[in-house]
C-alpha cells in the first residue's frame, strides 16, 4: 500500500500566522516552495498560503505585505492528511475539496506537502487525469 507519507515531499515548515507576508515569501523563496502550512501558536493547521494569494490576496488589492499577517490570509477549514493514509485517500481528499497542495501531519506534527509534482511522480497517468479533471474542471 502507498501512502501518503511514500508520496509527500519531506521537510515542509509551518508560516505563523502572526508572520507578515513579506517574511512569508522570503521563506518561499528559500524553501523553493509555492505554498506553506500556516500554523498557530499551538503549530496547529490553521491554513495554507500560496504564492499567488499573497500576489493576488495582498498586493494587487494595494495592501502592504509587511503589514499584513499570514493569519489574516487563512481562509476556510484546512485540509490535511495522516502520513498513514492510502494514496486513494489522498486523491480524495484533494478531489472532493478541489485543493492542489495538501498537508502531511504525523502524531500532530507536520512531516511534509504533497503537491501536483509528487502526485505526477508517484501516480499512473490514469489516476493523474483522473485527477486532474476534478480538480481543474470544477474550477
Amino acid at each position: 500500500m502507498t501512502t501518503a507519507g511514500d508520496i509527500m515531499h519531506p521537510g515542509a515548515q509551518w508560516i505563523p500566522a502572526h508572520e507578515t507576508l513579506d517574511r512569508a515569501a522570503q521563506l518561499m523563496r528559500t524553501l523553493n516552495v509555492g505554498a506553506l502550512p500556516i500554523s498557530d501558536e499551538n503549530e496547529r493547521l490553521c491554513g495554507i498560503l500560496t504564492d499567488r494569494d499573497i500576489v493576488v490576496g495582498c498586493v494587487a488589492m494595494g495592501h502592504d505585505p509587511s503589514k499584513v499577517t499570514a493569519g489574516d490570509m487563512a481562509k476556510g477549514t484546512p485540509r490535511w492528511i495522516d502520513a498513514q493514509a492510502d494514496v486513494g485517500e489522498v486523491l480524495e481528499e484533494m478531489q472532493s475539496h478541489q485543493i492542489r497542495r495538501l498537508p502531511v501531519i504525523d502524531n500532530k506534527r507536520l512531516v511534509g506537502m504533497i503537491s501536483e509534482a509528487d502526485l505526477a511522480k508517484h501516480l499512473s497517468e490514469d489516476q493523474i487525469a483522473t485527477w486532474v479533471e476534478s480538480v481543474y474542471a470544477k474550477s
